[in-house]
């Protein structure tokens, strides 16, 4: 079993990442004030001290303590740090992703340090946004300076600041969700804000951005550090997001999971990039979502690595190949500063030869993405780099042109090697029964956690491919929580059936044109190594759209089917994907009929047609 201690942003995505083993594991918070849905998981309330911590592992079996806590809960992290050391248990903290310090913001190691600050710039009117509980603390400043101080809209809030004798008339409000510092600033006119280092999921970046805007000073007081060392043998990792804890939780409880993840070629790229530059056998890689994981390297050399590709348990082609980088750093001119990195293809990275594959036909198969990831990563790592240098990144892949023979590469355009991918830069498992089952498992906690809607509709299930749609339909659904969009990777078949068997009764399919394109011919299993686009039968439709001869002419030639948005005009491009969507609700809806099915075509800008 697996002992999280949340109550925060960070405690509920742990809940999120757990859930998708439907495992059973436990959820403690202090209060039972914070609204998470758990299906798997068991809800614990009160606080626990060490003893009480280290008596409940041993009575339950626990085997890994997850610390997803606010990062100023420091008697918390203590505790946690005492019981794990006195169990011999790991211990994961999964803490938040902070913004780096800038000089126009005043850091102060605590409180006192503040109000000392405080006092120093001679700031008598103070918009405090450091919660309740630090009331008592601050109290020194606010018995003699005019001090607005915001606290959750609860009533435990409001008694402990009555207990605390703070004027009631400068109290104001924050309801969870909603950032209105902005409007704050306008009402209190304050001269500075005080708040603490609370990281992205703490707001800080809009709080800080909100004092900007208005002009006026930023006092922050800096988030504790936890110092495992303290603790002798204590087996204590660090993580910033959700594919950071489930590569934890794979590794320290290895069957809590049925599926293991794996690495982009992306991330194999950016890691050995990583390493060629510094050295490191073991690399921090920062995933396009901002959070960092650690990533081994198999060898290290004198300007260059490789990084053996981990698909998990996806059956990926691409498992164990060496992905290799090498490291230059030559002289430039100031006027050629802005091109500070250059990326290029070596030997077993494929070649590109036809348009719609998103990169210049001639350039190495090296996608957007993970070019992104190894230039934000290695200027990262780097500093900031001399304007009369840059840093030439070669990538390679001792087998990739092998490997490239039994993959669809050549029929897309793509020759002498495997393409360097990945969006998210971590692999989830899309191609097995156990992965089918989690698809049931999502499915399931999305409908417990829906529940009936205010009208007495049942709850609205969003089912998509990926992250990547899953950010388009977020926009069309703001109002659905994380749980109603269950990813169905190539299998839409056995989704639909999923839906059908748990009775679901609002369904909402996102589908990309790619596999849009062959659902709407009646494959309900779009992988590409089970069905391939069909050039004729896109033809048919776009003619029933109206395409004229030169676009059917160029339908002919076509090489992906996301080109369609680009050699269709506009007009009719917007009756074809009306007509795709329309093929695809027939194929789907009879698969699900006890559901009021919407299919809805999502184009690369993310614009949806249903």
């Amino acid at each position: 079993m697996i002992l999280v201690f949340g109550g925060t942003t960070e405690g509920r995505r742990a809940v999120e990442v757990l859930e998708e083993a439907g495992t059973p594991y436990y959820y403690s918070t202090r209060g039972r004030e914070q609204d998470v849905q758990l299906v798997n998981g068991k809800r614990l309330a009160g606080a626990m001290d060490v003893g009480a911590t280290v008596a409940f592992c041993r009575q339950n079996a626990i085997r890994l303590i997850v610390d997803a806590a606010h990062p100023f809960a420091e008697e918390l992290h203590r505790n946690l740090l005492v019981a794990a050391g006195t169990t011999a248990l790991p211990l994961v903290r999964y803490d938040r992703i902070y913004p780096p310090h800038t000089d126009d913001i005043t850091w102060c190691a605590d409180y006192d340090e503040a109000i000392a600050l405080l006092k120093q710039a001679g700031i008598t009117r103070l918009l405090a946004l450091t919660g309740v509980q630090t009331i008592a603390r601050l109290r020194p400043y606010w018995l003699k300076g005019e001090c607005w101080m915001r606290i959750l809209d609860r009533e435990s809030s409001r008694r402990m600041a009555r207990s605390e004798g703070f004027p009631e008339d400068h109290l104001v409000y924050y309801a969870e969700g909603e950032d209105q510092t902005a409007q704050l600033i306008r009402e209190t006119r304050p001269q500075a804000i005080l708040t603490k280092e609370s990281g992205l999921s703490g707001g800080f970046q809009e709080k800080v951005e909100a004092a900007r805007q208005a002009g006026i000073r930023i006092f922050v007081v800096m988030r504790p550090r936890i110092d495992a060392t303290a603790v002798p043998d204590i087996t204590y990792s660090a993580v910033n997001g959700p594919h950071g804890l489930r590569r934890a939780v794979e590794r320290l409880v290895p069957d809590f999971f049925p599926l293991k993840t794996g690495l982009t070629t992306g991330t194999c790229a950016t890691a050995a990039a990583i390493a060629a530059l510094t050295g490191q056998r073991v690399v921090g890689v920062r995933l396009p979502n901002g959070e960092d994981i650690d990533v081994e390297v198999a060898k290290v050399g004198k300007g260059s690595a490789t990084v053996v590709k981990q698909a998990g348990d996806d059956p990926d082609i691409t498992d164990g190949l060496e992905i290799c980088a090498t490291v230059q750093r030559t002289e430039t001119t100031r006027e050629d500063a802005a091109a500070d990195i250059e990326i290029r293809g070596g030997e077993g990275v494929g070649r590109v030869t036809l348009p719609g594959l998103g990169l210049p036909i001639g350039a190495a198969a090296i996608n957007e993405v993970p070019q992104q990831m190894i230039r934000e990563n290695l200027r990262r790592v780097a500093g900031l780099l001399q304007p009369d240098f840059r840093l030439t990144v070669t990538i390679s892949v001792p087998r990739g042109r092998e490997m490239a023979r039994q993959t669809f590469n050549p029929r897309i355009g793509v020759v002498d090697g495997i393409s360097i991918i990945g969006t998210s830069g971590i692999v989830r498992p899309l191609s097995s029964e156990a992965w089918i089952s989690s698809i049931r498992k999502e499915m399931g906690v999305a409908l417990a956690v829906g529940g009936m809607t205010e009208g007495g509709e049942a709850p609205l299930i969003v089912i998509n491919s990926g992250a990547r749609s899953e950010r388009f339909l977020r926009r069309r659904f703001p109002q659905l929580p994380e749980q109603a969009f269950v990813h169905y990777g190539n299998f839409i078949g056995e989704t639909l059936q999923t839906a059908r068997e748990l009775g679901v009764r609002r369904l909402a399919m996102g589908v990309m044109i790619g596999k849009a394109v062959k659902l709407a011919e009646g494959h309900a299993n779009t992988h590409s190594h089970e069905v391939t686009m069909n050039r004729l039968f896109i033809a048919q439709l776009a003619q029933e759209a109206g395409a004229d001869g030169q676009a059917l002419e160029r339908i002919a030639s076509l090489n992906m089917a996301r080109e369609l948005w680009d050699i269709v005009p506009h007009d009719i491009m917007g009756r074809l994907a009306h007509i795709i969507a329309d093929r695809c609700h027939r194929h789907c809806a009879p698969l699900v009929p006890q559901a009021r099915l919407q299919v809805l075509l999502i184009s690369e800008q993310g614009d949806i047609y249903e």
